[in-house]
């Protein structure tokens, strides 16, 4: 990029009047890939060109961001240490930090609206303190997972301590090896990365999901944040249920196909239907739940995701590096118990772009478009709108209130998508712009 000089900068981004491309990056072959293509007016940058919009993995941001030189207009899709949040161990650390936080400057019953998580212990670190949770509930079901990896991948449940104590003594033994290894007297340098152990949670299960056909699912539901200073972020409308592919059981706790519902683990099923797949749209789910449960107490449901939300990025805001340069699409995991509480799994700082059908296609082309105009690139926004696409003004500073409603934030996941209209009557299809 070129250097920061206010010369440079005004010939090296025309205005908004006048710009005629948008040079853009991306590290992922998948959707986004070829959302970017078919975007009007972008165009791919060379492999060592100039570029404006990078869609980056975590691993360039990790060893490039910090000697980067980003141009007023550059933007990025993640922020510098976005693994605050969604990296499992720091997300319940931060979690737990802002809820004592709370308690002491609100009082206990604000803290307490912070019970959306399970009973969470960061091992081998809080080895002790697990135990000792542990035995105030014998006979409970946890659920070990690897703190840095996704897709199901390193997970397992236990309801004993011996089922993890093998697990327990490699990661002690790899806490105090040293930098160096001995072995016949000899001095073996620089083998502590071949040794060291995996960092895990063991989280509480939640034993009663909420069941639909027999069938345990959890939520993937798309937060977008702008900024953190100030908060700013969009709750996307579309999102989905991802169900596993066996009825669901405690009486076996080693079968992945009945307790995890990972699409990359469900794929696997010997009986996996890849034209049914395996998943819902939020506004069936939504429909389905107020058939059965009705509209005030399914508009509770969601109000309360709406809040884990909010609270989940206040817990991080002052944590987070906030840069203009960068925006973050997060990937929100929750599941419903059987009483419709929501509780809080993980969220992903990378959700998964690859479609698992048409169907997935056609929401994760509507979702990143979408992504594309809230970033807006083009320069064609206000800043005053409380909606772009399937993109609700969630927080902005403070509580946003919509026009039909005083709650302090909008409840419009699983509702329908009006974005195409929305779209046409926001942008009122100006001349040269692609049909929506």
């Amino acid at each position: 990029l070129l250097p920061s000089t206010p010369q440079n900068r005004k010939s090296h981004w025309p205005s908004q009047k006048s710009r005629s491309c948008i040079r853009f990056r991306c590290s992922l072959t998948n959707t986004i890939l070829d959302v970017l293509r078919q975007r009007p007016s972008w165009v791919e940058a060379k492999e060592d060109g100039e570029w404006d919009f990078y869609w980056c993995d975590v691993a360039w941001l990790r060893e490039n961001f910090d000697h980067t030189y980003m141009d007023e207009h550059v933007r990025i899709c993640h922020f510098r240490n976005h693994y605050e949040l969604t990296r499992k161990n720091l997300m319940v650390k931060n979690l737990k930090r802002y809820r004592k936080l709370l308690e002491r400057e609100a009082g206990r019953m604000e803290a307490a609206k912070f019970d959306f998580y399970p009973s969470t212990f960061e091992l081998p670190f809080e080895y002790h303190l697990f135990v000792e949770e542990f035995k105030r509930n014998p006979g409970s079901t946890w659920i070990m997972k690897p703190v840095a990896r996704s897709q199901g991948k390193g997970i397992f449940l236990f309801r004993k301590l011996k089922d993890i104590m093998d697990w327990k003594k490699v990661a002690t033994h790899c806490l105090i090896a040293d930098s160096s290894v001995f072995k016949d007297g000899n001095r073996f340098e620089d083998q502590k990365d071949e040794i060291q152990v995996e960092s895990y949670v063991a989280q509480r299960y939640i034993e009663n999901p909420y069941l639909i056909g027999g069938r345990k699912f959890d939520l993937r539901v798309y937060v977008l944040v702008t900024s953190y200073t100030p908060l700013k972020a969009w709750l996307y409308r579309d999102g989905f249920a991802r169900f596993s592919n066996t009825r669901f059981s405690l009486s076996s706790i080693d079968d992945n196909y009945v307790h995890l519902t990972n699409v990359a683990i469900q794929k696997t099923a010997p009986d996996y239907d890849p034209e049914k797949g395996c998943k819902w749209q939020m506004q069936q789910l939504r429909r389905y739940l107020i058939a059965k449960h009705g509209a005030d107490i399914v508009e509770i449901l969601f109000r309360d995701m709406d809040a884990i939300f909010v609270r989940s990025l206040q817990s991080v805001q002052k944590v987070i590096i906030n840069d203009k340069h960068c925006f973050e699409l997060y990937g929100y995991d929750i599941l419903l118990d059987e009483q419709l509480k929501p509780w809080l799994i993980e969220v992903n700082a990378s959700p998964s772009l690859t479609a698992s059908s048409l169907e997935d296609y056609d929401l994760k082309c509507r979702l990143l478009e979408d992504t594309l105009h809230v970033v807006d690139m083009e320069g064609r926004l206000s800043g005053k709108e409380k909606q772009v696409g399937g993109f609700d003004l969630m927080w902005n500073d403070g509580p946003v209130y919509t026009d039909d409603s005083d709650y302090r934030t909008n409840t419009h996941l699983g509702c329908m998508n009006d974005r195409n209209k929305q779209l046409k009557q926001l942008f009122k299809c100006s001349p040269g712009q692609k049909k929506l």
